[in-house]
């Protein structure tokens, strides 16, 4: 009867297994840290039971007694530390081949866009055995992604891009939650994961109704904004040149020099004075109120399409001649 009740929620991720025998190995020591304190308090309670006046006698130090319940406690605690940061960064460093799935949280639901262009509310579909790189963001308030059978919790930010990955190790459904209390509906914003095997997987994608890529959709609103006029693939634009920029260190105008990421494109496309890049001037408008979350989602992946592997070094340029058109830049 004891075995149907279950602990914890089933593993259902290559991470669940070290999450939980952390957990267990935590539970474990505070759990005998705590009998052999009640052990002592009642062993003591007996022993000195009877006597009404107990004295006191003075206990001098020893110096092997101090070093041994510092040097055991801390050496303890030394493995919390450590085998946790090695979760850790495990969990905060996805896979290079990783699926990229864009995540926008909003009062209260989740809604999920796929780099083949489908989208979902509140269901997620991945495929087994694959790691899955989920990019999100928050619309209003300060959600959490808390996926319990995948042993996955990340806080979802408004303004800024977080990341969070997992790879499922068997099909079936499982539960999605936001951990973070979000307002009066915060109880119904759940949803649920569907892992498929990937014939199923690949059935899914091709019978859905996407309407090209999501990097397709950010290069119409390239075309549309105007902002290929400006950030042209030559060195005549009055922005730079973005082909081969997404992941790459750039060179600002005050010296810093800052990578190319998720967060950078969305700030240089909502806020273009923060970051100027080397060479160029702070001409381009501000896109803050006019785009749409999933616009400006499409427009990351848009510039991270047109990376290609270069080496790893700054991006600068000189300063090119306007020219007398006007346009619309997106980054600066």
């Amino acid at each position: 009867m004891w075995l149907k009740i279950p602990l914890w929620p089933s593993e259902a991720s290559t991470i669940s297994r070290n999450v939980d025998a952390l957990f267990v190995f935590l539970l474990s020591v505070t759990g005998g840290v705590t009998l052999l304190v009640f052990a002592v308090i009642v062993f003591f309670l007996f022993k000195y039971r009877h006597t009404k006046h107990p004295v006191a006698e003075q206990i001098e130090g020893s110096v092997p007694l101090e070093i041994l319940w510092s040097v055991i406690p801390l050496g303890i605690f030394m493995i919390f530390f450590g085998w946790g940061a090695s979760i850790y960064f495990a969990e905060a460093r996805p896979p290079k081949d990783a699926l990229d799935v864009f995540v926008v949280a909003k009062q209260w639901m989740w809604k999920f866009e796929y780099q083949t262009g489908q989208r979902e509310i509140n269901v997620l579909h991945v495929p087994v055995d694959r790691p899955v790189r989920l990019t999100m963001i928050s619309q209003d308030v300060v959600h959490s992604f808390f996926a319990p059978e995948m042993r996955v919790k990340a806080d979802v930010l408004p303004g800024r891009y977080t990341t969070t990955w997992f790879q499922a190790v068997k099909p079936g459904h499982y539960h999605l939650f936001c951990a973070q209390y979000c307002g009066t509906q915060h109880a119904n914003m759940v949803g649920e994961i569907v892992v498929m095997e990937p014939a199923e997987y690949q059935a899914w994608l091709q019978g859905g109704n996407a309407e090209g890529s999501i990097a397709s959709t950010g290069q119409k609103l390239f075309q549309e904004l105007g902002c290929i006029s400006c950030h042209r693939f030559d060195t005549q634009g009055r922005g730079p040149n973005l082909q081969g920029v997404f992941g790459r260190p750039v060179l600002l105008d005050d010296g810093r020099t800052v990578v190319a990421d998720e967060d950078y494109v969305r700030e240089s496309i909502l806020q273009p004075g923060a970051k100027v890049v080397a060479g160029f001037k702070p001409i381009m408008p501000t896109f803050q109120g006019v785009l749409s979350e999933d616009q400006l989602l499409a427009l990351v992946a848009y510039v991270k399409s047109l990376s290609v592997p270069q080496q790893a070094e700054p991006v600068t340029s000189r300063p090119p001649v306007p020219p007398a058109a006007g346009g619309t830049p997106i980054a600066q």
